[in-house]
């Protein structure tokens, strides 16, 4: 059986997100609770050889080490070597850490790799054309009284969570990309032709761009090349400059609320309650303290490149690479980021 169909069967068969609704959640069952015993299930479904690979000590320099370009190897346990059950248990544990509109993209970036495979020539399974190439690891002793972490990763995929109890202590570096970022053809039958997964981060930046007036965009317009990757890839501290860009006080109310909309495409990756978190801290910073910056061409098919920093916020979205049909700008890498220190580190200091 051909991996993408083993990897749908195993989609079909898990369950839809969790048995809670995001209403029902309390602050005793919480995401970062669902997590602890999706995680300690995980592990009691292991061999010893198998949990040495998955779970590593918390203090681990590599547990801060990430990166989403296609590798041969990675920290954790891929799921092409688990077996069919702790595949399922896996990917509810993604589930477990996801929105459903979060676990969603995930999948659908997973199962690009398989088209990657059909337009690169690969036959078969490819080692780095897999949709079964992902990782997961867990750090530290998943219970109610330790922190520990959890990365899931592959490429253009890496999910990295810090829990500490009841609480999400970090839920940052949030990765996904996307290649190709508009499917131009059925090339296999679980992504369909036209399938944009990360649609919304792409086409409500240009809204927002078109709905600025001339002046304003002398402002959010701070290069006329976009650059050709995101800040600090694969950098366990995030990027530290001088700001640049459109104030969101500078903006009118209409374009606010597009700036809201664009930073929604990426909060409702998470569960409720880790984005309501994050929108309570992004607003108690004071929205208008966040910028908005763009750098390359003002049309879709041309490289292009936008930036969103704030006191609590680093977003950066570049789509430059063409696919491997040779569409341009058909490649999107983005990611969201905390000034204040990715993975629960301290961020560094000047």
């Amino acid at each position: 059986m051909q991996t993408s169909k083993v990897f749908v069967i195993l989609l079909l068969c898990s369950v839809s997100v969790t048995a809670v609704t995001v209403s029902a959640l309390t602050e005793q069952e919480t995401t970062a609770t669902g997590l602890t015993a999706a995680a300690g299930r995980l592990l009691a479904a292991l061999s010893p050889k198998e949990r040495q690979r998955v779970q590593m000590d918390y203090a681990t320099p590599e547990r801060s080490g990430w990166h989403f370009i296609p590798k041969t190897e990675r920290k954790g346990l891929a799921l092409r070597d688990m077996n069919a059950h702790q595949q399922k248990l896996t990917l509810k544990l993604l589930q477990a850490a996801l929105s459903q509109a979060g676990y969603t993209k995930a999948t659908i970036i997973m199962q690009l790799e398989s088209i990657l495979a059909t337009l690169e020539g690969k036959s078969g399974t490819h080692h780095l054309r897999d949709p079964l190439l992902y990782y997961i690891t867990i750090f530290g002793k998943p219970n109610a009284n330790d922190r520990w972490g959890l990365s899931f990763e592959g490429h253009h995929l890496s999910l990295n969570f810090v829990i500490h109890g009841a609480r999400i202590v970090a839920s940052t570096p949030q990765f996904l990309g996307a290649n190709p970022a508009d499917v131009k053809g059925n090339y296999i039958a679980e992504v369909k032709k036209g399938t944009r997964v990360l649609r919304k981060e792409e086409t409500l930046a240009f809204d927002l761009l078109h709905a600025l007036s001339e002046d304003q965009k002398k402002k959010a317009i701070v290069a006329t090349k976009a650059p050709a990757e995101i800040r600090h890839p694969g950098n366990p501290l995030p990027p530290k400059s001088q700001v640049e860009g459109l104030a969101a006080t500078d903006m009118t109310e209409k374009q606010q609320t597009l700036l809201r909309q664009l930073l929604e495409a990426y909060l409702s990756t998470m569960p409720h309650d880790v984005a309501q978190g994050r929108r309570k801290r992004l607003n108690e910073a004071g929205f208008g303290n966040i910028y908005f910056a763009w750098a390359g061409a003002t049309e879709p098919h041309v490289g292009h490149y936008y930036r969103i920093e704030g006191p609590t916020l680093l977003v950066d979205f570049v789509n430059t690479q063409p696919d491997p049909a040779g569409n341009p700008a058909n490649h999107i890498h983005c990611v969201w980021r905390n000034p204040s220190g990715d993975f629960a580190l301290p961020a560094k200091t000047d």
